[in-house]
Parts: C-alpha cells; structure tokens; sequence
C-alpha cells in the first residue's frame, strides 16, 4: 500500500471515528468517570509519542537533508578534490547549528501556536461589556472553533508522518490523535447539549470538527510531496512540519487536557466540578499512554 492510500484509510477513519464518538452523546448516557480515564490515557500517547516518535523522526529528516545535499555537494564535478578532502564530515557545525535552530524553533512553534489559540478564544468570550451575554451568544461557536483548530493541528501530525513512508509511525500517530479526538468530540456534543442548541445544528458542529483532521491531513501530505520539497532547498518541510506538530502534541496534552481533567484548568464545559489532581488510576492511565509509544519505537529503524 503506497503513502497516499494509507494517509486516505487513516483520515477516513478518523472522520468515521470522530463522528461516531460524537453521536454517542445523542443516544446513550455514557460514564464520565470512564470517558475522563481515556481522556487521560490519550493525553500520556500525545506526550509518549510527540517525544519518543515525532520528535524523533522530525530531528531524522532534517538530519538526512543535510547528509543528502552535502553527498550531493562533495559528488559534484565542480568542487575540487583538494577542497573537499576525504576525512571531511558530510554535516559541518554550522549545518548543526542551523538544524538545531529549526528544532527549537519549530517545537517552540507548534506550542506557541496552539498557545495564541486558546487564549484568543478564551478574551472573545470576556471582549465585551456583558459577559454572561457573550458567553450566551457566542460560546457555542467559539467552543467548536476552538476544537477545529486542534483537530487541524493533529491533522498536520498525521499528515507529515505520512510523508516519511513510516507506516508504524503513522499508526502510532493515529491511535494517539484517536484517544485524544474522540474524547474531544464526545465532549463537544454533551456541552453543545447542555447548552440547549438543537440536535441537527450539534451534527453540524460535530461534523466540521471531524472534518477539520482529515482535511488538514490529505492537506499536508501533498503539501509535503517531493515536488513541494524540491521547491524547499534550505529546509525539509517533513521535518519541520513534524516538529512543530510535536509542539502542539506536547501543548494539548500538558497544558489543555491534563488541567482540564485534574479540575485545574479552564474547561469547555460550563461548569467543572472535578476534583484537584488525578486519582491512582488516572496517573497508571497516563504512565501506559506515555510508554506504549516509547515500547513500539523500541527497535525502529529508518
């Protein structure tokens, strides 16, 4: 199976998955208790595999543009013997220093971006003089778009590790997206809800979310095309666009959904009654999802 029809299934399962998810709330009383657990253990696969796959990964692509343009470079007819030399490393320090700038910068990126989301969202619900009648009028909307958009970020994770013909990367990527999605959308459509919009309207809302991944997905891989690197001589957008995915990965879980579920944080429902910190069950949930992507990494070669 080539990249383009694993990167296709994967997004329409992640479509199905994330609708699914969704409609549950419609149609069956679902235990919050049981739903908060995998909340939790997604959140432990976006940490295990933001830094024990997709970090990993993106520092390997960057890494091996480099090593390609330098053989390139000494292969070429036009540099002297003499001038190249034959102990002459491939990555010189400043190839080191500038993959390490575009490391940094592109996690600290992916962070900052999903940063700047959540609290754009969060002063349009406190910009006007009433805020009760803000949060009435424009809660509804600003929730949904606020989920868009991270479900758009972890369609740029999907869609650059299928650019690097991994496939137990892609499947690693998947499943953590999935835990953390499908939550999210179950989530979305009890606040939709209990906030009294009507039933065709939470479908509408929750099928842009489910879109919003597989889109952005199909979207980054062929941005990603050999085409569109060719085009980029200086920087491997693979491993950029992994890097800064990595960030997002590594924002959602640590600062939007482990808060939320601890009771520390803000929350997308109206109100959170949870207790302060996880219970031993939840830190055993989160620990697993942490190591599963760090065991199957375990081995894995380019």
């Amino acid at each position: 199976m080539d990249d383009f029809s694993s990167i296709s299934l994967l997004s329409l399962a992640m479509l199905v998955g994330c609708y699914v998810s969704g409609i549950i709330p419609l149609a069956v009383n679902f235990s919050e208790e049981r739903l908060k657990l995998v909340t939790v253990l997604g959140a432990g696969l976006l940490c295990g595999t933001a830094l024990a796959v997709i970090v990993p990964e993106g520092v390997h692509a960057l890494y091996e543009e480099v090593l390609e343009a330098k053989h390139h470079e000494l292969a070429s007819p036009k540099v002297k013997e003499s001038e190249t030399g034959a102990e002459v490393s491939p990555v010189h320090e400043h190839d080191h220093s500038k993959l390490h700038a575009y490391i940094g910068v592109s996690l600290v990126l992916g962070f900052v971006f999903m940063l700047l989301v959540d609290q754009i969202g969060s002063s349009h619900m406190h910009s006007v003089e009433d805020p009760e009648a803000a949060r009435a009028a424009s809660s509804k909307i600003t929730t949904t778009l606020g989920l868009v958009v991270h479900a758009a970020a972890d369609g740029v994770a999907l869609g650059a590790a299928a650019s690097t013909s991994q496939t137990s990367v892609q499947l690693i990527v998947f499943v953590a997206i999935m835990l953390h999605k499908a939550p999210a959308a179950f989530g979305l459509v009890s606040f939709l809800m209990h906030a009294g919009l009507e039933r065709n309207r939470i479908r509408k809302h929750l099928l842009v979310f489910a879109l919003a991944a597989p889109l952005l997905s199909m979207l980054t891989y062929l941005g990603l095309s050999k085409s569109s690197k060719e085009a980029l001589s200086e920087v491997n957008a693979t491993g950029v666009a992994m890097l800064f995915s990595a960030g997002t990965f590594l924002y959602v879980a640590t600062v939007h959904v482990l808060p939320e579920v601890g009771g520390m944080g803000h929350s997308h429902k109206p109100e959170s009654g949870a207790a302060k910190g996880l219970s031993r069950m939840e830190v055993l949930a989160l620990v697993v999802g942490c190591l599963i992507p760090l065991v199957l990494s375990i081995g894995h070669q380019h």
